[in-house]
Order: structure tokens, then C-alpha cells, then sequence
């Protein structure tokens, strides 16, 4: 079933793809002023979506206690993502990787969105992420990093009952919390903020062993 949810998104990623720059971000990263006038028309779901950007086909909420963290760390919400941008061109084999090294914030890859009661989705903070082995594949010997930050390692850990690498391939990501202020501070992995709480899918780890 998730090869099948993959395919089919997948299949009008295609042509997206060769309007992708999935070169790394030039020198100079963009402020966060900067990124938010870039990102502000996403706040509407519907443009994102008419832009390429494609809903979590696992339809998950993602939450800290769905990770075995502590609940109180909060939650991202539900992930929008770029196909083209992250060099995504299959289904999960076993896992989702990708060729792309997209890390410009001007144009992220991936958009976080809360889901309302009313059934809306609310805009709450953006993402880049780039797969390990296609990262050190393009010659470079460190992570991405953004506004001097390196980007946080995420990869699977088989000896825990979740997966650390949510269904993915190792590799650095980069939340940034432009549209939910985050007391845990703007570039944590998860936002005490953000609540999953009106979601109609799974908000656990559906990605468990």
C-alpha cells in the first residue's frame, strides 16, 4: 500500500522535476525575513498544492511522544513536500531516498502544517532536508547548515521500537519555526507550540518496526 500511495504521487512528479535547483543553496543564506515574504502565499494549503508540493501520503501527524520523546516537546505537524526538490523518483525501496541537494530556504522543500478543527490546515513552519549519501556524493564533507546551524542528523536507530528516520533514507534536515513562535527555540526538530490534536490520521509513529 505505500509503494501504491507513492507511485501515484509520484507518476506528476516528472515534470516538475526538471524545473527543480536541486544544486546546493548559494553562498549567502537568505534571513528569515527573507524567507517568510518567499513563503508567506503557502499559508494558503491550496497554493502549495498547485505548486508541486505533495501531502504526507501516510497522511501522519508527526508528534515527539509518536517518537518516544517526551510529549511535552510538542509536535511538527503534517509534512508538504517537493518530490522534485529532494530527488525523490520511487517508492519506498525499503525506504524513501533521493538524489536531491536542495538546502535553499529561499524555496523549501518542505512546508509543516497544524491541522485545525474546522478541517483547515495552518501554515507553521518550513523545511529543507537532503539524503545523506547524496549529499557526500556531490563532495561535501560536512552537513548543510542554515544561518550557521548545521542541519540535524536523522537516521534510523534498529533498536528502538520507532523509526527515527520516519519511512527515510539517513539523512540532515532543517525545521524552522517562521509561522509558530517556538520556545524550545527556531530551528528545534519539534515545537511545544504546534498540537496534533485535531488531526484525523495517525499521530503515533506509523513508520514502527
Amino acid at each position: 500500500m505505500r509503494q501504491q500511495f507513492f507511485s501515484i504521487i509520484l507518476s506528476g512528479a516528472v515534470g516538475l522535476a526538471a524545473l527543480s535547483c536541486a544544486g546546493a543553496a548559494a553562498a549567502g543564506d537568505p534571513t528569515l525575513d527573507e524567507v517568510r515574504a518567499a513563503t508567506e502565499r503557502f499559508r494558503d494549503v491550496n497554493v502549495a498544492l498547485a505548486e508541486g508540493f505533495i501531502r504526507d501520503p501516510m497522511n501522519s501527524c508527526e508528534t515527539a511522544a509518536g517518537m518516544g520523546l517526551p510529549a511535552t516537546d510538542g509536535a511538527m505537524g503534517v509534512h508538504y513536500f517537493r518530490p522534485d526538490l529532494l530527488g525523490i523518483n520511487g517508492p519506498p525501496n525499503p525506504r524513501v531516498d533521493g538524489t536531491g541537494t536542495h538546502t535553499d530556504f529561499g524555496s523549501p522543500a518542505v512546508l509543516l502544517y497544524e491541522p485545525q478543527a474546522d478541517g483547515s490546515m495552518e501554515l507553521v513552519g518550513v523545511e529543507n532536508l537532503v539524503f545523506i549519501a547524496a549529499w557526500e556524493a556531490a563532495g561535501h564533507t560536512a552537513p548543510p547548515s542554515f544561518q550557521g546551524v548545521p542541519f540535524d542528523r536523522m537516521e534510523d536507530d534498529p533498536a528502538t521500537e520507532v523509526d527515527e528516520g520516519h519511512m527515510f533514507a539517513p539523512h540532515y534536515d532543517r525545521h524552522v519555526w517562521l509561522y509558530r513562535d517556538n520556545p524550545n527555540g527556531i530551528f528545534r526538530p519539534f515545537n511545544p507550540a504546534v498540537s496534533c490534536a485535531a488531526h484525523t490520521g495517525a499521530t503515533g509513529d506509523p513508520h514502527a518496526h
